[in-house]
């Protein structure tokens, strides 16, 4: 019998991908990859990669995506990190606050998706 070992890879289905891979870049602070596949790119993350795509199949046209789904992205300092998004424009959901991982926030990206910052545990 085999099993599941554990996310190895996590793209999301954006409407429009340049202007989510500028946000991500500008606002999130992430760095693209040299080498992308066609319709995707893939950003520079530890231990697990993430992406960004065109959809694989239609996406609503309004609200948010990715209702439901929780995605944690470890970073240096919560707190700094909070306050360089809100500087650059980005939407937070909710404030800092300490949870299971440390300090945290929730921010949102151009399609809604809400991104869960977490102080790095090491």
């Amino acid at each position: 019998m085999t099993t599941p070992i554990g996310p190895s890879f996590i793209a999301l289905q954006v409407r429009d991908l340049a202007i989510s891979v500028a946000f991500y870049k500008d606002v999130f602070g992430f760095t693209a990859a040299d080498r992308n596949p066609p319709g995707a790119v893939v950003f520079t993350t530890r231990p697990i990669a993430l992406a960004l795509r065109e959809p694989l199949r239609p996406l609503p046209e309004n609200g948010p995506l990715g209702t439901g789904m929780v995605l944690w992205v470890a970073c240096d300092d919560a707190n700094a990190f909070h306050d360089l998004i809100a500087e650059r424009g980005g939407k937070i959901l909710s404030p800092l606050s300490d949870g299971p991982f440390g300090r945290f926030f929730v921010a949102s990206d151009p399609d809604g998706y809400a991104i869960t910052f977490h102080t790095a545990q090491r």
